[in-house]
């Protein structure tokens, strides 16, 4: 018969054996594991024991080393350099609207300051040749435009053209070899999809964020559509962290390619507090493309004024879908005019590409220049129709504008438009060229006011705006222009050239 002591030391001995067999199957299992006692005065403690990070793999689609390797050399860092005298706006403050700022970095000085003013931002190498693209106002008015390279070389850069409507502009650099960004297609993106901002935050050089879409199609009112018509925003938002100095740095997919140029922030302290807005490559590419090749934007115009339609609209006007963007009126003379659009149709789709929202209508036409036809689908009393239009110019016609002819059309300050069969029958005119928009220069100077039409240059006729821009382009000194207003009264200006 066992006795009590015989027990106990029969359980202790098993025990014992028990966790030594546990202990030797642990270490048969896990050889190289091992618990570690670290003493230590901080409040900091290990999370855990031994980790090994070699042998962590990072899900497909979540690892941004390869996308930051390939982008990091292709983001420059742009400085901007402006006399004691320059009256730029962007340094009023360094506002363009007190909730949603421009990038500046943080060498900027104040008015106040005595020397030269300086700013940063950044950009984008497009091409090994030295093309750049970056944000119009990192550049605008500067006296000088200097870039670094991720590798620390410096040059001094030409600005081959900028385009305010978008804040892009294109700098050039006398370098070969260089390492450069590919497009992306930002209509591929998704909401909810990783991006990477690159850029140089408050001179910070190199620094990559990461976030996600938030929204596509955004319109911020950053661009002043009130003092600029033609402004298209249409911004990719992201909650990438961006700062000032990121202004035209790139934003890209975990390819590496490029899908935007960051532009904006929503803030009220000046840095970043939670979202970001980027110019779609989409538009991008064309902007660049026409740069490159006529010196200014060919901005296609399907001519017509547009209205997001909300729940209260559509109830004012009887519209049973919340869909499409709703044509509040249509200009005279206009592409979508010609093509049968009116005011109260709906539009649904720009080719292919269905518009649900005012900013990406305009982003869609935007991508076409003057004399590309777009197939329209607009609804129109319940029933879908599909319209060809043409697109035009600001000068009413489908001519690619040539740059010596916009510089004619700055001079005199205003803008142009054939004169329809109706106003040349009632006016019982063989030519002319109406005044459309009349500002500052020689044309208002002179007296004109908006809604002249000019029949004659020093007694040659003009039927078309190229004509007037063609004839006084050779003109030198005093010059005779002839015309009549739409009620009948003929007038004689004269203007210097």
């Amino acid at each position: 018969m066992m006795t009590r002591k015989s027990y106990f030391l029969g359980l202790l001995s098993a025990s014992v054996m028990g966790g030594a067999m546990a202990l030797g199957g642990y270490k048969l299992i896990f050889p190289d594991k091992f618990y570690t006692t670290y003493t230590s005065d901080s409040p900091f403690r290990l999370s855990n024991f031994d980790y090994d990070t070699s042998k962590v793999t990072v899900p497909a689609g979540l690892n941004f080393i390869s996308a930051a390797d390939m982008v990091r050399p292709a983001v420059v860092h742009i400085k901007t350099y402006y006399e004691t005298n320059t009256t730029n706006n962007n340094f009023q403050g360094q506002q363009l609207d007190p909730f949603f700022r421009d990038f500046f970095g943080d060498q900027f000085q104040s008015p106040q300051q005595q020397g030269p003013k300086e700013a940063s931002g950044s950009g984008v190498i497009l091409s090994s040749e030295g093309f750049i693209v970056t944000n119009n106002h990192v550049i605008d008015k500067a006296d000088k435009v200097e870039v670094i390279l991720d590798d620390k070389r410096k040059f001094t850069a030409k600005v081959i053209g900028v385009d305010p409507t978008t804040d892009l502009a294109l700098l050039k650099i006398e370098e070969s070899n260089l390492p450069f960004v590919r497009f992306g297609l930002s209509d591929n993106l998704r909401v909810g999809e990783w991006v990477l901002a690159v850029g140089n935050p408050f001179n910070l050089t190199s620094t990559v964020t990461a976030g996600i879409v938030s929204a596509k199609a955004r319109n911020i009112n950053i661009l002043g559509r009130e003092k600029n018509q033609y402004a298209i925003e249409s911004f990719i938002q992201t909650d990438a962290a961006v700062n000032p100095g990121n202004s035209g740095g790139a934003l890209v997919n975990l390819k590496g390619e490029l899908i935007g140029i960051n532009t904006a922030i929503a803030s009220n302290t000046g840095s970043y507090t939670g979202y970001s807005f980027a110019v779609p490559t989409a538009l991008v590419k064309k902007i660049v493309d026409d740069l490159m090749k006529y010196g200014e934007v060919q901005r296609g115009l399907l001519g017509i004024s547009i209205q997001d339609i909300t729940a209260e609209l559509a109830e004012q006007k009887g519209i049973k879908n919340i869909k499409g963007v709703y044509v509040a009126g249509v200009g005279e003379n206009s592409s979508a005019k010609d093509a049968g659009l009116k005011e109260g149709d709906v539009v649904l789709k720009i080719n292919e590409a269905a518009v649900n929202t005012s900013s990406e209508l305009q982003e869609q036409v935007a991508r076409y220049r003057p004399g590309d036809k777009l197939k329209v689908t607009y609804l129109r009393d319940g029933k879908e129709v599909v319209a060809n239009a043409t697109l035009k110019n600001k000068l009413g016609n489908a001519e690619i504008v040539k740059i010596s002819e916009n510089e004619i059309y700055e001079s005199l300050g205003a803008s142009f438009i054939e004169l329809s069969n109706e106003e040349r029958s009632k006016l019982k005119l063989n030519s002319g060229v109406k005044i459309k928009k009349l500002a500052k220069g020689k044309l208002l100077n002179a007296g004109m006011r908006e809604g002249f039409i000019i029949t004659h240059v020093d007694k040659t006729p003009v039927e078309k705006p190229s004509e007037l821009a063609e004839l006084l382009k050779s003109k030198k000194g005093g010059t005779l222009i002839e015309g009549v207003y739409s009620n009948g009264e003929k007038e004689y200006y004269g203007i210097g050239m």
